[in-house]
């Protein structure tokens, strides 16, 4: 249940994914005192659709409140973000292609404006409230409709020259492989994030596999009807094909976690997006297979895999106080 909203320190903030517009009103705590969520407008359509669901989830979370309880508004967005945190660049999954968003959402919002990437924001929620609290050196992996990614040093987001660090999910892990919305080929994301369940598991149901006889009767034979939350619904109730599907994303997992283990030995790997609900069933494989992959197994430590602590609404949580700090300079 909500908490009622106190009347000082509060930011909203809006996390914007492949299927969602989810928004909180958050406040220094962390803790979200009020949601609203849209889905998120189809890809093909024009980036003015998709601003006005921001605009709208923000004006409901506004309402009945005065503007000057909330000091800033954050936006977590799902693509490549430059480092003057308010143009997106390129996103894969929405229209976007160097739009000013912090521009044209100033023309409607009156209110200070971050723009951040969704993977930066969770994993700085992560970091201040969650799982990766008074770690040092943190990599954020997000599991959703494709695969984010974050890294923070001592607290700060390292976001790169162009700021686009940490866009894990389109480092080629396949030569020639599936294609990807980012225009390549073989992209990590193709083969642990939500999409490449779902891929998998509606390839056994049009190929009518025997195997996903039971998948097939959750959706009524319908394959177009399967996602991954069912998937892992499947999984958690003993079907063991589900569980293969599941145990063959986290594979991936491991193999792209031991890579970037490789390049930046963090200390924890903090897992999150709505792939993750999937829990031990994901993630004992991507430790599994890490363990087996790593550079210098034997001889060094190895970086923690834990799940995020703050669920779906890391993002959200954090593109809030990522703004919070930015307007207040605390």
């Amino acid at each position: 249940m909500s908490q009622a909203p106190e009347a000082s320190g509060l930011a909203i903030g809006i996390d914007i994914g492949g299927t969602k517009v989810a928004g909180g009103l958050v406040d220094a705590e962390g803790r979200v005192v009020r949601r609203a969520r849209r889905d998120t407008p189809h890809r093909s359509t024009r980036p003015s659709v998709v601003e006005d669901t921001i605009v709208d989830v923000v004006e409901e979370l506004l309402a009945s409140l005065d503007q000057e309880a909330v000091v800033a508004v954050g936006i977590g967005a799902a693509g490549f973000v430059a480092t003057d945190r308010a143009t997106v660049v390129f996103a894969p999954h929405l229209s976007w292609r160097g739009e000013p968003l912090r521009d044209r959402l100033a023309e409607r919002i009156d209110a200070p404006l971050f723009v951040d990437n969704d993977a930066n924001a969770a994993a700085h929620a992560e970091w201040r409230f969650g799982a990766a609290r008074e770690e040092s050196h943190l990599v954020m992996i997000t599991l959703g409709t494709g695969i984010g990614g974050a890294i923070l040093v001592h607290g700060e987001v390292v976001r790169g020259r162009f700021g686009i660090a940490g866009e894990f999910g389109h480092m080629q892990v396949v030569p020639g492989g599936h294609r990807c919305e980012c225009g390549n080929r073989g992209c990590w994301e193709q083969y642990a994030s939500g999409n490449a369940l779902v891929r998998e598991a509606r390839t056994l149901l049009v190929a009518a596999s025997p195997m996903a006889n039971d998948l097939s009767i959750r959706v009524g034979g319908d394959a177009s009807l399967l996602t991954g939350p069912l998937v892992t619904e499947a999984a958690r109730e003993g079907d063991q094909t589900a569980v293969e599907l599941l145990t063959e994303i986290g594979t991936w997992l491991g193999v792209g976690i031991a890579n970037i283990a490789a390049a930046l030995d963090p200390g924890i790997f903090v897992i999150g997006g709505g792939v993750s609900a999937a829990g031990e069933l994901l993630l004992g494989a991507a430790r599994d297979t890490y363990r087996r992959q790593l550079t210098g197994r034997g001889y060094r430590p190895e970086a923690r895999i834990v799940a995020a602590e703050l669920g779906n609404e890391a993002g959200l949580i954090g593109a809030a106080d990522l703004a919070r700090q930015g307007a207040t300079g605390s």
